[in-house]
C-alpha cells in the first residue's frame, strides 16, 4: 500500500463514563471522514495532559472497547419481538413506530392499572453524568413507580453518611503521602485499577499494605498483612481492633474528644470482642488482628480504602460503621496521608433531577435487589418495563424470579441497549443505544478520583443509535409533555473546589478544606446512631443450613458489570480452596454441581488456595449463554437485603458443591 493509501489518523480526547471509579481521559485514535469515521485504537490521554489517576495509562478492558461499538451483537435500528419471548426473533421497525408502541403501552397501563403499573428500570453502567436525567424527570412527571438504585454502595452510602455527616472523601492521590494503607473490601486490581501504582510506590517508600479480603487477590498477594476474614464478619474484626486499640492505649483521645461522638459507647460494646473472640468468628489468627490494631493506631499517616464488598451481606451497615470507627479511634484524619477513602462523587443521587412543580410523587419504590418478585408478585402488576442503562436478566439477585417476570406474556418491556444483551432477548421493543464515543455534550465524573472530564463524541452514530436523552424526549412528546428537547438537560457544572484545569479540559478539584485535611462535617463523627436503628454496630451470624459454603461472585479485570462480556467473559468455573476441593473429592478440571435451595449450576472447578476455605467464587459477569443451562452465579442468590437501607446481600448466599 501507498503511502497515499494509508487513511488520515487523529486523536480525540474524550472520557470513560463506565461504572468504574477512574473515570479515566481517552485518547482515540480515528480515521476516515464524516460517515466514514471509525475507531482504530483507544488508549489513555497522555500524561501531563489529563485527569492525574489515569496517568497516562487505561485497564485492558477499555483498551478493547471499540469491539463493542463494532460488534456484531450491535444492536443497530429499533427491533419488535416476532417470536415467544426469549427466542431471539426480531425484526426492524423505525424509531416512530417503537416510540408509538412503547408510548401507547405506558397510556393502557395507566388507564387499566394505574402509573404504579409502569416501571423504570434505570440505572448509570455506560451513562456519562447528565444524559439520563432526563429519563427519571421523564417517569417523575408521569408518576410511575420508582426503583431505587440498591443494587451496589446504597449501604456503604448510608452507613458513610450516618458516621461522616456529609464529610467528602479523601482523595485517593493522597495515598503518596501514607504511611499505612489499609484495603478493606477492596481489589483495585479488578476495578479502581489506578490505586495499584500508588500502593506499589507507597510500599516501596515503606509504607504498610494491609488488606482485608477473603480471596488472595494479586493486592493481598504483595501486602504486608492479608486478613483472609470469613464473609460477613467485617464487623467482628472491626469490633476486636477497637478493643485492642484501647488496650494498647492507641486511642487518641484527645482527637475523639473535639471530633467524636459515641466513643465510650462504642469502646464499650468493643470490649466482649477479644482477638480470640473474633480470630474464631472470623477465622484469621488472633495475632493479625492485634498487628492490625498496632499498625492502625501507630503507623502515621494513615490512610483507609473502604471498598464495596463488605456491604454485601447481612452486616454491611455495621461492618462499614466498624471499620470508620477504628479511624476515629486512632486519630488518622487531618494531616495529608490521612483519612478516608469512599466515594468521590457527591452525596446526592446523580441521576435525578429537583422535583418538577406539580408532578406526582412516584407511585411506589420498588427495590432494585427485588425486580423479580415484583415483576411475578407486584400489586397492583407491573404492565410495563422500561430498561435503560441495566441487564437485571444476569445482574440481579433471585435470577429465576428474574427471568420468570421477564417471561411474562403480559408485560410489556422495552430495553434501550448497545447489544442484545440477556435482557434485551426477553424484551418486546428493543432501541438501539449510543455508545459515549457516538454523543458529546456530557461530562465523566468517577467516584474514586477529583476529576471531570468532558465527553466528546469521536465517530458518527453506528447504525440509528440513539441517547437516554434522545429517547426521553421522543417519549415525552408522544406522551404529551413539554420540556423535554435535550438542551434541557443541565449543562455540567464547574466544580467550586477546582485546583487546575488540564489541557485536555479537564477540572481537577478536591474535597472541600485544604488537601489532606479531611474532617467530619461540623467537626465531629458519630459512632452511635439515635432510635430506629442499631445504634452501634452488630454483628448478627448466618445460617447457611445444608450448604456450608458462601458463595462470592465478585468482579473481574474482563468486565464491567455485565459489560464487554459478549467479546471477552470471565472464565464460567467455580473457584474453591483445596480443603474443600479434597473433602468432596474435587479436583481441577472436574465438572461439578454448584447448588442450593434456589438452583443448581454445573460448572468447571478450579482448586486454588487463593481463595480462604469455606468460600467458592463464581465471577461476576458472565452472560446466560456463558454457563450450562442458562444460569448464572445470581440465580443462588436470595434476594433478602440488608436492613439499614435495603441493599443487596449477594455474600449471603451458601451452596454446596459435589461432582456431576
Amino acid at each position: 500500500m501507498s503511502r497515499t493509501d494509508v487513511p488520515e489518523l487523529r486523536s480525540i480526547t474524550t472520557a470513560c463514563p463506565l461504572d468504574c471509579p477512574d473515570a479515566c481521559t481517552l485518547d482515540v485514535t480515528v480515521s476516515g471522514e464524516g460517515p466514514a469515521q471509525r475507531i482504530e485504537r483507544v488508549d489513555a490521554a497522555p500524561v501531563g495532559e489529563s485527569n492525574l489517576l489515569t496517568d497516562g495509562w487505561i485497564c485492558a478492558k477499555v483498551r478493547r472497547s471499540a469491539e463493542r461499538v463494532y460488534s456484531p451483537e450491535r444492536v443497530l435500528t429499533p427491533l419488535v419481538r416476532t417470536g415467544p419471548k426469549g427466542s431471539g426473533r426480531f425484526e426492524p421497525i423505525s424509531w416512530d413506530e417503537a416510540l408509538d408502541r412503547t408510548a401507547s403501552a405506558i397510556r393502557a397501563a395507566v388507564r387499566d392499572h394505574g402509573p404504579a403499573s409502569v416501571v423504570p428500570f434505570l440505572y448509570n453502567s455506560s451513562a456519562p453524568t447528565f444524559s439520563d436525567r432526563l429519563s427519571t424527570r421523564l417517569f417523575l412527571e408521569l408518576g410511575t413507580s420508582a426503583v431505587a438504585h440498591t443494587i451496589c454502595a446504597a449501604t456503604a452510602a448510608i452507613a458513610w453518611h450516618a458516621t461522616f455527616p456529609n464529610m467528602a472523601s479523601a482523595d485517593p492521590l493522597d495515598v503518596a503521602h501514607s504511611d499505612l494503607v489499609v484495603l478493606w473490601g477492596a481489589n483495585p486490581s479488578a476495578s479502581n485499577t489506578h490505586l495499584t501504582p500508588l500502593l506499589t510506590d507507597a510500599r516501596a517508600r515503606g509504607a504498610a499494605v494491609v488488606v482485608v479480603d477473603p480471596r488472595r487477590t494479586p493486592t493481598a498477594a504483595r501486602a504486608d498483612l492479608h486478613l483472609a476474614v470469613r464473609p460477613g464478619t467485617d464487623v467482628a474484626l472491626a469490633l476486636a481492633v477497637a478493643h485492642e486499640l484501647e488496650r494498647l492505649d492507641l486511642v487518641d483521645r484527645a482527637f475523639c474528644a473535639q471530633h467524636a461522638d459515641g466513643v465510650e459507647e462504642h469502646l464499650d460494646a468493643a470490649r466482649e470482642w477479644t482477638p480470640e473472640r473474633a480470630a474464631e468468628v472470623c477465622g484469621v489468627d488472633a495475632a493479625q488482628v492485634t498487628a492490625l490494631a498496632e499498625l492502625v493506631g501507630g503507623r502515621r499517616p494513615g490512610m483507609l480504602r473502604v471498598g464495596w464488598g463488605m456491604e454485601r451481606n447481612r452486616n454491611g451497615g455495621s461492618s462499614i460503621r466498624a471499620a470508620l470507627a477504628t479511624w476515629v479511634l486512632a486519630g488518622q484524619f487531618g494531616r495529608p496521608g490521612a483519612g478516608v477513602i469512599q466515594s468521590t462523587s457527591s452525596s446526592a443521587d446523580d441521576d435525578t433531577l429537583p422535583d418538577l412543580p406539580g408532578a406526582p410523587a412516584h407511585a411506589r419504590v420498588l427495590n432494585m435487589n427485588r425486580i423479580g418478585r415484583d415483576l411475578l408478585d407486584a400489586d397492583p402488576p407491573v404492565r410495563v418495563l422500561f430498561v435503560q442503562g441495566a441487564n437485571p436478566a444476569v445482574m440481579a439477585p433471585d435470577q429465576r424470579s428474574v427471568l420468570a417476570g421477564l417471561g411474562r406474556d403480559d408485560l410489556f418491556t422495552v430495553v434501550h441497549e448497545q447489544v442484545m444483551t440477556d435482557t434485551a432477548a426477553l424484551a418486546d421493543i428493543v432501541l438501539p443505544a449510543t455508545t459515549s464515543f457516538e454523543s458529546g455534550r456530557d461530562v465523566a465524573v468517577g467516584y474514586g478520583a477529583y476529576a471531570a472530564s468532558p465527553i466528546r463524541q469521536v465517530i458518527p452514530r453506528v447504525g440509528e443509535s440513539r441517547t437516554n436523552a434522545e429517547v426521553a424526549e421522543g417519549l415525552a412528546q408522544r406522551l404529551g409533555l413539554s420540556g423535554y428537547g435535550v438542551d434541557d438537560v443541565p449543562p455540567p457544572p464547574v466544580p467550586d473546589r477546582a485546583v487546575s484545569t488540564r489541557p485536555d479540559g479537564t477540572v481537577q478539584f478536591g474535597p472541600a478544606g485544604a488537601p489532606g485535611t479531611t474532617l467530619p462535617d461540623g467537626g465531629r463523627a458519630r459512632l452511635v446512631l439515635g432510635p430506629g436503628s442499631d445504634r452501634l454496630p452488630v454483628f448478627r451470624e448466618l445460617d447457611g443450613g445444608e450448604h456450608p459454603l458462601t458463595l462470592l461472585s465478585p468482579a473481574t479485570t474482563r468486565t464491567i458489570n455485565s459489560i464487554f462480556a459478549e467479546f471477552d467473559p470471565p472464565r464460567a468455573a467455580v473457584t474453591m480452596h483445596p480443603d474443600d476441593a479434597g473433602a468432596r473429592g474435587v479436583a481441577t478440571g472436574d465438572e461439578v454441581r454448584v447448588f442450593n435451595e434456589r438452583a443448581e449450576l454445573r460448572l468447571p472447578a478450579v482448586v486454588d488456595a487463593a481463595v480462604r476455605p469455606g468460600v467458592v467464587v463464581i465471577p461476576k459477569g458472565l452472560w446466560r449463554r456463558h454457563v450450562g443451562g442458562g444460569l448464572t452465579a445470581n440465580a443462588l442468590v436470595p434476594d433478602d437485603v440488608e436492613a439499614t437501607v435495603g441493599g443487596a446481600v449477594f455474600n449471603d448466599t451458601t451452596v454446596e458443591v459435589a461432582r456431576a
